[in-house]
């Protein structure tokens, strides 16, 4: 394998959900369900958008899923130690811009072998999409 330069793409990652599962599985799960999957900053949002709009608040959940998935391939984990659901939150920047926010060891791990990490999510009825780009840690 080539070294890779600063600021070079080190991963990427996508992840397709279908937001009806997500409907499903907080019909059948409640609360708990998106307390699993969210960090505290999402589970915020998550408890606002739902409280406006249920159906908003299920489409936040399902990307911030995707997201949480994207960024796990990105960085070559998959679901394993120190990637989890709620170490990895996707939180938008005032003008709306998503953004990785990492928390605990996962932040550690991270920092030590990654540069910047930029995500986009996207839901269109019953699908959304997300997409990371993880950048090699400059020198």
């Amino acid at each position: 394998m080539l070294p890779s330069m600063p600021g070079a793409v080190a991963g990427i990652g996508t992840d397709i959900a279908i937001v009806s599962r997500f409907e499903a599985a907080f019909k059948r799960f409640g609360l708990r369900f998106a307390q699993r999957i969210l960090g505290p900053g999402e589970l915020q949002v998550f408890e606002r958008r739902r409280a406006r709009d249920p159906a908003r608040g299920i489409r936040y959940l399902a990307t911030r899923f995707a997201a949480k998935e994207a960024f796990s391939k990105a960085i070559g984990l998959g679901l394993h130690s120190p990637m989890s659901w709620t170490r990895m939150e996707t939180l938008n920047a005032p003008g709306g811009k998503p953004q990785v926010k990492l928390n605990g060891i996962l932040a550690d791990w991270y920092a030590e072998r990654f540069g910047a990490a930029h995500v986009s999510v996207s839901d269109e009825q019953d699908m959304v999409i997300a997409f990371v780009l993880v950048e090699s840690k400059s020198a």
